[in-house]
């Protein structure tokens, strides 16, 4: 693949969310078989792998030290703090210093590593001003722990303030053809502050890649489940895309999910999708994404065909939609 630029380093242009081997989509993969995925991602050239305390309440962190700590300087490692499962088994978001350096100590032993190249604040705790959770993170840049910051699900607002406390190497935030927030201001503002901008879910949490079944049956532990999209009026009127897009896709001769990647790369050259899987045949076939090279055409008619004003509900319900910060477009 092809590499971008993310702060002080250099990184597939296509990097690999972890998640999804341990947490939010159902049962999760036994994890000798995730460990293989997470090897073949090395093998095929992905060398940004992005992970969390969060994802399975610390079982994809160890997955991963224990995965790819013999083969540390083959890529970038991510992970994430500021939302976890505290000490009562609650998931809780919480931006206090102090809580997000034991996180860092905790995230380093799992990870079988002595430093951590990028470190994001996962949710930004709207108790603790951004300002105070940042120095958090800057502290632990300064003690050799974390090579550079990101945040997540911020605003371009936020980013302003959180960068002018210690430079922000990258800003994680939804992104692809049905989830377009970031082009209210935040494409705008990391382009402009040398940011680079992550695009987690680029395939729409899997509706993108047109191998979900007319009537999904999702687990009780899969997230999509409680997001609006998803739900069966909004799910059957959001399918009516998907003939259109397969079409596009078969024009461009790669996949859907291939055209979905491709599209996101076209967004800048600071953008980074970061699809994840469980699967080794769409893993190889998201990295080969970085050939795909549609046209201004065929570019313009994704534009058309999928957009906020086609796509059938919300991207998160309302309680969720309270944890995050970053823009929303007017109703």
């Amino acid at each position: 693949m092809r590499s971008r630029t993310l702060g002080p380093f250099e990184v597939s242009a296509i990097g690999l969310g972890c998640m999804n081997l341990s947490h939010a989509y159902g049962t999760p993969p036994a994890p000798e078989d995730g460990a293989r995925l997470l090897l073949q991602a090395l093998d095929l050239g992905y060398t940004l792998f992005d992970t969390a305390a969060l994802y399975g309440f610390g079982a994809n962190e160890t997955l991963v030290g224990e995965t790819l700590s013999a083969r540390r300087d083959e890529f970038v490692l991510a992970s994430k703090c500021g939302l976890f499962r505290n000490a009562e088994g609650v998931r809780e978001i919480n931006g206090r210093p102090e809580v997000l350096k034991k996180t860092c100590e905790d995230s380093l032993r799992r990870l079988r590593t002595e430093t951590i190249d990028l470190y994001y604040l996962h949710r930004w705790d709207k108790r603790v001003p951004i300002e105070d959770s940042v120095g958090a993170l800057a502290d632990l840049v300064a003690a050799g722990k974390v090579r550079s910051i990101g945040l997540s699900e911020v605003s371009a607002d936020t980013l302003r303030k959180a960068h002018a406390v210690h430079p922000i190497a990258a800003l994680q935030n939804e992104y692809s053809l049905w989830t377009r927030n970031p082009e209210i201001k935040t494409l705008d503002a990391c382009r402009e502050l040398g940011v680079a901008f992550v695009a987690f879910s680029p395939l729409g949490r899997g509706f993108l890649s047109g191998t979900m079944p007319a009537e999904p049956a999702f687990e009780p532990r899969d997230i999509r489940r409680n997001m609006p999209r998803f739900e069966p009026a909004n799910y059957a009127a959001n399918r009516g895309l998907l003939e259109g897009f397969a079409a596009l896709a078969r024009a461009s001769d790669c996949s859907m999910a291939q055209l979905a990647l491709a599209w996101t790369l076209a967004q800048g050259e600071h953008v980074i999708p970061i699809p994840g899987t469980t699967n080794p045949e769409h893993l190889a076939e998201n990295a080969a994404a970085d050939e795909v090279r549609p046209d201004a055409a065929a570019l313009a008619e994704l534009d058309r065909l999928i957009n906020r004003q086609t796509v059938h509900g919300a991207r998160y319900n309302a309680g969720t939609q309270q944890e995050i910060d970053s823009e929303e477009f007017a109703a």
